[in-house]
C-alpha cells in the first residue's frame, strides 16, 4: 500500500483544543463490515479535524478483501479513525472507527479498550458483512445501537425487517442515518448514549 494520508499536525488548531467547561468524557467505537462509511461518519460528526489512516487499495488485497458491492472503493482505513464531538458544554465523546476488512481484525482489543458502546454501521445491500462484527461485539459483551447507512441505491426495510435479518434482540436499537450529514451522525450518538443510560438504569434497579 502507498502511503497518502496519514495527516500530520504539528500545531493544534484552536477550533480544536478541548473547551475548558468539559469536565467529561467517553469512548465510542465505530464499527462495520468493510465499506459501511466508517470514515465517513467520524469525519462528518466530528468537531476536529478527524485523524484517519486511510490507505490506496493495491493488488495486495485482492483475494483478501470482500469488495463486492464496494469495487469503486480505492482507499481503506488500514489502523483506525479518530474524531471528537461535543454532547454538551460539559460532555464530549471520542470516536474511534476501527478498520472493516478481518485481517485488521487484531486491532480491536486496543481500540475497544476503555470504551462505552459502539455504534455498528451497516450496509442494508450487503447485510452479511456485518454479521461477524456483531458476533465479535456479542462476545465482547459490548453495548451497541445499529445505524443503517443510507446508501443511493439501498433498498428500504422496516426496522423489523432488519432486525430479524440481523437477529437481533428487541433492546437493540436500530435506525436509519446518513453517515455523510452531521446532524444526521450525532443523532445516531445520541441514540447510543440514551441506550447506554438505559442500560445502566436498568442495573441500578435490578
Amino acid at each position: 500500500m502507498d502511503s497518502n494520508s496519514f495527516e500530520t499536525i504539528d500545531q493544534p488548531r484552536a477550533e480544536d483544543r478541548l473547551p475548558a467547561s468539559v469536565s467529561t468524557s467517553a469512548k465510542i467505537v465505530v464499527v462495520g463490515g468493510f465499506g459501511v462509511g466508517k470514515t465517513t461518519m467520524v469525519g462528518a460528526v466530528s468537531e476536529i479535524r478527524p485523524l484517519t489512516t486511510e490507505e490506496t487499495m493495491t493488488q495486495a488485497g485482492v483475494g483478501v478483501d470482500d469488495t463486492a458491492g464496494v469495487a469503486s472503493k480505492t482507499e481503506t482505513t488500514v489502523a483506525m479513525d479518530f474524531g471528537r464531538i461535543s454532547i454538551s458544554d460539559s460532555m464530549v465523546l471520542y470516536l474511534f472507527g476501527t478498520p472493516g476488512q478481518e485481517r485488521f481484525w487484531f486491532l480491536w482489543k486496543g481500540l475497544f479498550e476503555g470504551a462505552l458502546g459502539a455504534v455498528v454501521l451497516v450496509d442494508s445491500r450487503r447485510l452479511d458483512v456485518s454479521f461477524d462484527v456483531l458476533g465479535r461485539l456479542e462476545d465482547l459483551e459490548m453495548p451497541f445501537v445499529v445505524a443503517v447507512n443510507n446508501f443511493p441505491d439501498s433498498q428500504q426495510h422496516s426496522i423489523e425487517e432488519l432486525r430479524t435479518a440481523l437477529d437481533l434482540p428487541p433492546a437493540v436499537p436500530i435506525l436509519y442515518c446518513d453517515a455523510r450529514d452531521r446532524s444526521s451522525s450525532r443523532d445516531v450518538l445520541l441514540r447510543l448514549m440514551h441506550y447506554l443510560y438505559s442500560l445502566t438504569a436498568a442495573s441500578e434497579v435490578s
